[in-house]
């Protein structure tokens, strides 16, 4: 959902930045949940397209600034990847929000609510950082 909507931000603020999305546990090719996508369809984002990437088929090494959900993704990008430590950010903490709570949980599994509440703190995540951009 994070990718979706970062590329819609992009493109309508005509930012000239590149976004790519990579998963820890992602399995190459996979596509989003119905939920995920029904959710990010609220915010104009068609997610149809998207496949996942695996983080050791990605290009993350080329990355300038690399944005986790949750600090124990954080975390594990660190430990494999000790070189990108200093490029290497939760969403909120990126955004500037309150350090006592860096997780954006990860909705797989739930309700299309916790899908919506994901989205929605996605969102307003991301909406900070655009403008920092």
């Amino acid at each position: 959902m994070a990718d979706g909507l970062m590329k819609k931000l992009v493109k309508d603020t005509k930012k000239d930045v590149q976004v790519y999305s990579c998963g820890i546990f992602a399995e190459d090719g996979e596509g989003p949940t119905y939920n995920a996508q029904e959710a990010i369809k609220e915010y104009d984002v068609d997610l149809k397209g998207h496949k996942a990437t695996n983080i050791r088929n990605s290009q993350i090494k080329d990355m300038d600034i690399i944005l986790c959900a949750t600090v124990s993704h954080k975390n594990n990008v660190i430990m494999m990847y000790p070189e990108l430590k200093d490029k290497v950010f939760t969403i909120k903490e990126y955004a500037g929000f309150d350090n006592n709570d860096l997780d954006i949980p990860d909705p797989w599994g739930y309700d299309i609510e916790t899908y919506r509440f994901c989205a929605a703190s996605i969102n307003k995540c991301l909406q900070r950082i655009i403008e920092k951009l």
